[in-house]
Formats: structure tokens, C-alpha cells, sequence
């Protein structure tokens, strides 16, 4: 790999050096309470929290634009949806940037760039699964050196100085480690790089680095053997591995059992592409691992499948698993584990880590044994006729707190606000099979019934998705995004692939005149009391969008706020939750609205320049507190970072 700084960096370091002095001054244990945001979900416990207060309720209305950042001509392509969530350090923001992944530093007050680093890995980029932008980087310091870490679409990962953006000679091959090298299953002949790489940022606990592992998406996937997606952890000085978790066990390993022939030996996936979080003092890391190859056919698979869609707790030193829960057995919906782990000490005492999931359930553990806060118990659940393929025959069900979104879909879920739209609704449905259960699994595009798949809801975009959630860390109080977005599951022969059978092109989500079949809301934030796994509200995460509002058939009709089915971000202070509308659908708008945390009711709305694409995060320095966010889209232009502040 080429790696470079950009043509201006000796001249912008140089330059700063001697503005600013050292861009970023040694600060040990930085964190949220220091007015910082030193990590992608704010801290290790991935709470999306910060204690700022100085933007509050009664001056919320009064925030305007302190700075823009355009990532126009950054990278050799334009980039217009930037997912990224920079890392606030005492004044100096740390982002990801750019089609190729770049890494920069920029005044946080001004938004003018300090230094960047440039990533040139030629056909190594062109055949990564994982291109673009990215998610973020990760920071560490021991008080007197100061890294940025930041893995590539290439699959490299960088450690470069915080203060110059030049790469620590120190670390790896003079600053960088291949992650390819020890990967299982990648000397695949037929492809010219391992199918594996990243786009969430490592996560740094305790001086190692935890390197999560993502590939190409699964539901057609191009061979029934893939890449294998181990976890590994690296001494933070050195680059030196120092430990590998096999999320696909090896003969002798625990878990190896529940694969029943040998598809463990060819089967690859169950990454962890979603940020990781752990506990300092604990020492623990948790793993939200994802679904092995392929995402709905496991007939090649068969048994249990650990620790595949799932929770895992490893000694963040050895890499020794502590804990693990299964939350789907022999997963067929692609619906892996896709947030970052919640940890809270409760107010009533428990130590808890809890996972927000696609299926729109809330597992919560102690976090030190993995004992489940309220029961989660195994319930029968129906097997399917697809040929080949093993069905689990029980799965696990948390008793609280009840879901946060719709899970299922029948009839009883169309839309009816009047009877021509429900009579509509049941002749687009009348060829498809129907979910009257959760774990309803998947079904041919041309089954011997004649229907051409199942409507599955939630879809593998969730429920939840990487956006995540934020929780009180004073009320316990957690606050979930989520979608209502119907998903057709329709399994057929791709003929490009050696794999039997996968989700079929061609067979279309049915929809009445544009309109979705299922009921609102589309889109919504949930707020649960996880002291007692109690619901306490929910509203729509947006109002009701103009081509639904004004439809020929809803002429008359008098519609609730129907949200829409987004992305939304969401971060919460000392006195409010920041909900911002997203992206993901042509609905979305340039909204973020500040909404009282004990009852939902919208405080104010703040109109963005263009759609949140990353989550909104907040940081202080020099008394002036900024809430900041990625934007774009497409609609108006490339992503750029946009800082706010009261006027």
C-alpha cells in the first residue's frame, strides 16, 4: 500500500504548529465529562450522552450556524453520504472524510483543516467490499503520545499522531498493519483479495485495539465460502496482535458443536461490523456479531450456528470469552446484530450491557456474568419448505421490555384508513405469504403454492439498524429509533454463485399507488425505562411526508404524523434528546428537532442545510458548548460537517 499525506500537509502542519501550537495537547482520560467526545458513541459505554447543558430548552430555538466543512474535491470521487462521527479532543476534531477513506484533523471552533492523511491502496480499494467514507476513527492517548486509529476500505489500519497526522514509525510497518494477513478462508483463488474489510471504526480499551471485520453484503453472496470474520485485538504502541476470537468456532473450540457438518469449515461472515463497546475497569469488550454466509438461505449451515447473531463478552486483554447469548438460532432474515452494545450502571443498581436489535427486541444482561436482566425464554417458532434448508425449532423471546417496533405482518397490519385503500392493500398482498409469527422464515420466489415469497417485517434493515440508541445515565431511560419498512423474502438460484439458493431479483415490495400496504408509523423514536422495561412513550421521528398527505386516495382522510422510514440520529444531553430526521428514504427532510426527554413533546426544530447522514454529537471548548452532525444526501450537494452554537 502507497500512503500519503496530502501535497499541503508539510505547509498546514507547520503553519498550525505555529498558530495553534500542538494541535492537540496530551490529555489523559479525556471523556464526555471533560466537554469532549472522544469516542464514536461519546464513551465506552456507546450512550450517545453528554452532560452539556448550555444549550437547553429555552435557548434550543436560538441555535444557528457557527461553521460548514464541504468535502467537495476530497478524494477522487464526490462523496454525498458521509455516515462518519467525528471525535472532539480538547478543540481538534478527528473525522473520516473522502470516497477513499481519508483521515483529517480540523479546528473545532473553525472547521479549517489541520492536517489530512491520505489513503492510496490502488486495485486493493477498487475490490474492497467495504468502500466509502466510513464511520470514524478511534483516538488514545497515554498522556504524553497521542494516536489516531483508523482502519481502510482496503482493510489496512493506520496509527498516526495526533498532533501532525504523520503515521507512528513505531507501529506495525512504519505506521500501518495489514489486517488481511492471518484472516481465515482468504486464499480463495477465484477472487483476488479476501472478501473482508470495514467501515465502523476500531474500538481502543485498556492500550488494545479491537478490529471488528465486515464484508460484502450477504444476500446474494458470490460463493457459499467466505472469509471468516474473526475479531482480533492489537497492543495500541505496537500494532503486535495479541489475540484472535474465533466468531465461527474450530474443532475443539466451544460453539464448534453447533455446527452439524462441514459447512463450519467452509462457511465465512459472522463479522462484527457494527461499533464495538466495552468496560475499562471491568475489562470486558462486547461483540454484536452478524449472521454467518448467506443472509437467507443456511441450508449449507446447518445447526445453531454460534456465535453468530449474538452478544459476546471477551477479556479485552487475551480475547478469552467471558459470556455469550444467541439471540437468533441459525439466522435466515439477516437480522445480525447491527448497534453498538449499551452499557449503563443503573440507577437501581444493576451493571448492564443491552443490544437494540433489527427485530426491534431490547436484550439486557448483567454485564459481568451475562445472566439476562428479565427472562428470555425459548419458544416454538414454525419451520419452513424451502429444499436443504435447517430450521431451528425454538427461539429466544426477551419477556421485557416489550418490542419497540411492529414485529410480523398479516393482514391486521394493512392499511385501512378507508375501505377502498384495505380492499387495494389485500390484492397487492393476495401472491405472497404473510408473518403472522416473528421467526416466519423465508420462503421461494416460486413456490409450488404460487406465491412469490414472504412479507417480513421488520426488514434486515431493522427495527434498529447502526444508528443505535442513547440512554440517561441518571434515569436509565432508553431511547430507540427505529423503522416500519416491509421486506419481501423471495429465495432463488443465482446463477453466479455456487450457493443454492439466495434473495431473488425481480419480486417487488407491493405498494398501492405508491403507497406502503402496512399501517404507519413508518418511522419512530421509543423511550423504555430500563429499570423496570417499562414503555413510557413513543412519537413519529418526523411529520407526515407531502406525497402521502396529499394522495388521491387519502383525499379527506385526516392522517396522524406518519414518520418516516429513516435513519434517524439521535443524542441526548443534561436536558434534552436531539432527534434528526435521516436519511435512507426519499421522505426524509433536513430536520433535527430537540424533544423534552420525559414526555416526547417537540421543544423546538432546527432546520438543517441538508439531511443528517452521520449522528449528531456534541462537544465544549473554550465555554462554547457545538452540536455538529455530517449532512447531505444528495439533494444539495456533497456531505459536509455543519457545527452549531447559540447565538
Amino acid at each position: 500500500m502507497t500512503r500519503t499525506a496530502s501535497p499541503l500537509f508539510a505547509m498546514l502542519a507547520a503553519i498550525a504548529a505555529l498558530a495553534y501550537g500542538p494541535l492537540a495537547t496530551s490529555q489523559t482520560g479525556t471523556s464526555i465529562h471533560d466537554g469532549d467526545w472522544p469516542l464514536y458513541h461519546g464513551g465506552e459505554f456507546a450512550q450517545r450522552y453528554s452532560p452539556l447543558d448550555q444549550i437547553n430548552a429555552d435557548n434550543v430555538h436560538e441555535l444557528e450556524i457557527a461553521w460548514r466543512f464541504s468535502t467537495q474535491g476530497i478524494g477522487p470521487d464526490p462523496v454525498y453520504n458521509n455516515p462518519s462521527t467525528p471525535l472532539e479532543i480538547n478543540g481538534i476534531l478527528y473525522a473520516n472524510v473522502g470516497s477513499t477513506r481519508n483521515v483529517l484533523a480540523l479546528d473545532a471552533t473553525s472547521g479549517q483543516i489541520l492536517w489530512i492523511y491520505r489513503y492510496q491502496e490502488g486495485d486493493r480499494f477498487d475490490e474492497a467490499p467495504r468502500k466509502g467514507s466510513g464511520r470514524g476513527v478511534a483516538y488514545w492517548t497515554d498522556g504524553d503520545k497521542e494516536r489516531v486509529i483508523d482502519v481502510s476500505p482496503g482493510y489496512h489500519m493506520v496509527s498516526l499522531d495526533a498532533s501532525s497526522g504523520i503515521p507512528d514509525p513505531d507501529f506495525g510497518d512504519n505506521g500501518t498493519v495489514d489486517l488481511m494477513v492471518g484472516v481465515r478462508n482468504g486464499d480463495d483463488p477465484r477472487f483476488p483479495y479476501p472478501d473482508i474489510g470495514l467501515s465502523a471504526p476500531p474500538f481502543v480499551m485498556n492500550d488494545v485495539i479491537v478490529v471488528g471485520a465486515a464484508h460484502r453484503t450477504g444476500g446474494r453472496p458470490r460463493s457459499k465460502l467466505n472469509t471468516k470474520g474473526d475479531i482480533r485485538g492489537f497492543d495500541v504502541r505496537t500494532g503486535e496482535r495479541l489475540w484472535t476470537f474465533h466468531t465461527i468456532p474450530e474443532r475443539g473450540e466451544v460453539g464448534y458443536e453447533t455446527w452439524l457438518d462441514e459447512g463450519v469449515e467452509f462457511t465465512g461472515n459472522s463479522g462484527v461490523w457494527a461499533p464495538i463497546s466495552g468496560d475499562p475497569e471491568l475489562g470486558h469488550v462486547y461483540l454484536p456479531i452478524e449472521d454467518p454466509t448467506g443472509d437467507y438461505y443456511g441450508g449449507d449451515r446447518p445447526g445453531a450456528n454460534l456465535f453468530s447473531s449474538g452478544l459476546v463478552a471477551l477479556d479485552v486483554q487475551t480475547g478469552e470469552r467471558q459470556w455469550h447469548f444467541q439471540f437468533i438460532h441459525h439466522d435466515i432474515w439477516d437480522w445480525d446484530v447491527p448497534a453498538a452494545p449499551v452499557l449503563i450502571d443503573l440507577p437501581n443498581g444493576r451493571d448492564v450491557v443491552m443490544s437494540v436489535t433489527k427485530q426491534a427486541f431490547v436484550y439486557a444482561f448483567d454485564r459481568h456474568t451475562g445472566e439476562p436482566i428479565w427472562p428470555i425464554v425459548e419458544r416454538p417458532v414454525p419451520a419452513g419448505d424451502v429444499p436443504n434448508e435447517w430450521y431451528a425449532p425454538t427461539q429466544p423471546f426477551p419477556t421485557r421490555p416489550a418490542p419497540f417496533d411492529i414485529q410480523g405482518f398479516t393482514e391486521d397490519n394493512l392499511i385501512d384508513f378507508t375501505p377502498e385503500l384495505k380492499a387495494l392493500a389485500l390484492e397487492a398482498i393476495a401472491d405472497f405469504r404473510l408473518s403472522p409469527g416473528l421467526y416466519t422464515p423465508p420462503s421461494l420466489a416460486d413456490a409450488p403454492d404460487g406465491t412469490r415469497g414472504l412479507l417480513s417485517l421488520p426488514s434486515s434493515t431493522g427495527g434498529a439498524n447502526w444508528e443505535g440508541s442513547a440512554i440517561d445515565p441518571e434515569t436509565g431511560i432508553l431511547y430507540v429509533p427505529s423503522r416500519t419498512q416491509l421486506q419481501v423474502l423471495a429465495l432463488a438460484k443465482n446463477p453466479e454463485s455456487d450457493i443454492d439458493l439466495s434473495q431473488g431479483f425481480g419480486v417487488r415490495i407491493p405498494r398501492i399507488q405508491g403507497l406502503e400496504v402496512v399501517k404507519p408509523p413508518y418511522g419512530r423514536i421509543t423511550a423504555i425505562d430500563m429499570n423496570s422495561g417499562d414503555h413510557l412513550w413513543w412519537i413519529p421521528n418526523a411529520d407526515t411526508p407531502e406525497r402521502i398527505a396529499n394522495h388521491p386516495l387519502l383525499e379527506g382522510v385526516d392522517l396522524p404524523p406518519t414518520g418516516v422510514p429513516t435513519r434517524a440520529g439521535v443524542l441526548l444531553t443534561k436536558t434534552l434528546l436531539f432527534v434528526a430526521e435521516g436519511n435512507g428514504s426519499a421522505d426524509a427532510g433536513p430536520t433535527m428537532r430537540a424533544v423534552d426527554k420525559q414526555t416526547g413533546e417537540i421543544v423546538a426544530e432546527i432546520e438543517l442545510p441538508d439531511n443528517q447522514v452521520g449522528l449528531p454529537f456534541t462537544y465544549e471548548h473554550d465555554g462554547t458548548q457545538y452540536l455538529a452532525m455530517f449532512v447531505g444526501g444528495g439533494t444539495r450537494g456533497v456531505a459536509e460537517l455543519v457545527a452549531y452554537t447559540l447565538r
